[in-house]
């Protein structure tokens, strides 16, 4: 017989972990977290960029009755038919998302372009650091530009000024600013757990 489809197995895992229910608390993050963690070690995903529990939360019910129906009756075609629903919808949101990162960063490269000056090169090498760094400060951005903390604060004024970031803490000292374009994104494609 030959071996099971990996996201076939990754159902079974993750419905016979819920089953077992092996801690006190948490159970329900740790086996929505498993999925990941096998999809991230089986090199299927690079990052843990899926997140189901989020499928699940909104199918709250239907997917406590899938569960409930493998321990029941042994049904583990509607459990896997759920579950594999719940990866190809969460997929397609997870692409169309990854595709709007990349319009957003080429639309505010191309700003920083066209409206940065002389400064667009450091510009470009904070863009990139709010892609994975999206709360930053001045010191932040003197220590990555490697330059004075007025000229950093400099930089930080015009990403404010186009909009690219903004201030959050409404503090006149150790501010803090956000890329909340970036921010916004994940947001409308639901939050994870």
């Amino acid at each position: 017989m030959p071996p099971l489809p990996l996201l076939i197995r990754i159902g079974l895992t993750h419905a016979q972990f819920e089953t077992i229910h092996p801690f006190l608390d948490g159970n329900g993050r740790v086996g929505k977290l498993l999925i990941t963690f096998l999809l991230c070690e089986k090199e299927v995903l690079l990052k843990p960029v899926l997140y189901l529990s989020y499928y699940f939360k909104r199918n709250r019910q239907r997917y406590y009755d899938c569960l409930q129906a493998v321990r029941d009756h042994g049904d583990w075609e509607l459990w896997l038919l759920f579950f594999l629903r719940g990866v190809f919808e969460v997929s397609q949101q997870a692409t169309e998302t990854a595709r709007r990162v990349l319009l957003l960063r080429e639309q505010h490269r191309q700003l920083i372009i066209d409206e940065f000056g002389r400064a667009a090169g450091n510009g470009h090498r904070v863009l990139e650091q709010l892609y994975q760094q999206p709360i930053i400060s001045v010191a932040n951005v003197q220590e990555l530009i490697e330059t004075s903390y007025p000229a950093a604060n400099n930089l930080v004024q015009q990403f404010e000024r186009h909009g690219l970031l903004q201030e959050m803490t409404g503090q006149r000292r150790n501010r803090r600013f956000v890329y909340r374009n970036h921010i916004g994104l994940f947001n409308d494609a639901g939050e994870p757990e």
